[in-house]
């Protein structure tokens, strides 16, 4: 009645045989005892005791290897990650793709146009100024923000200046007075020949 005896607290042992890759000239060597049963790989994807066991297929064990290798650059670029794209991050990788429209006096080479299209690797820091330009080029921690978008929203003259656009766009765009009655071009020369014959 060793069996029936109830064991308190908490006890637990995997039921796992020793790893084995088969070879491909057949599973039939008798110094294998392993019965069927207990096989490391089970095609129907269940859990032994719980707990999931690599496949005993060596080309599917790597796989799974491959999957678990952190995707970084390699070696040639001191393997940076690729990090995970937050809405933060998005938004100031949009703003850097829009460099162009933020300040008017720098101009910039044409690069990827599309909005949604981000680099896989890529590495955010922050600027240390060195000590000689202490009052010239520093920001103080006041205009320090957390990312890219706050700064641009917060600078001055960036804020002048992106005012001053939205207002001539909207002039540009505005009909003005009776002009948006008047039909514009060829059609209102046929239209008048019309109407004098």
């Amino acid at each position: 009645m060793p069996e029936d005896k109830k064991i308190i607290g908490l006890s637990w042992e995997p039921k796992l045989p020793s790893l084995f890759f088969g070879t491909k000239s057949g599973s039939n060597n008798k110094s294998q005892n392993i019965p069927e049963s207990s096989l490391l790989y089970k095609p129907n994807s269940e859990l032994i005791d719980g707990l999931f066991v690599p496949p005993n297929d060596p080309k599917k064990v790597n796989k799974l290897l491959k999957k678990q290798v952190k995707d970084t650059t390699g070696k040639s670029w001191f393997d940076m990650p690729a990090p995970t794209l937050t809405p933060e991050l998005k938004k100031d990788l949009q703003l850097l793709k829009l460099r162009n429209v933020i300040d008017p006096k720098r101009h910039y080479k044409k690069g990827d146009s599309k909005l949604n299209t981000f680099p896989k690797y890529f590495q955010v820091g922050t600027v240390v100024e060195p000590v000689s330009e202490y009052f010239t080029s520093r920001l103080t921690k006041r205009e320090r923000k957390a990312t890219l978008a706050d700064e641009l929203l917060s600078d001055q003259s960036l804020k002048v200046y992106r005012k001053r656009k939205v207002r001539e766009i909207e002039e540009k765009n505005q009909p003005g007075g009776v002009d948006k009655w008047k039909i514009k071009g060829k059609s209102s020369r046929k239209r008048a020949k019309q109407r004098r014959h």
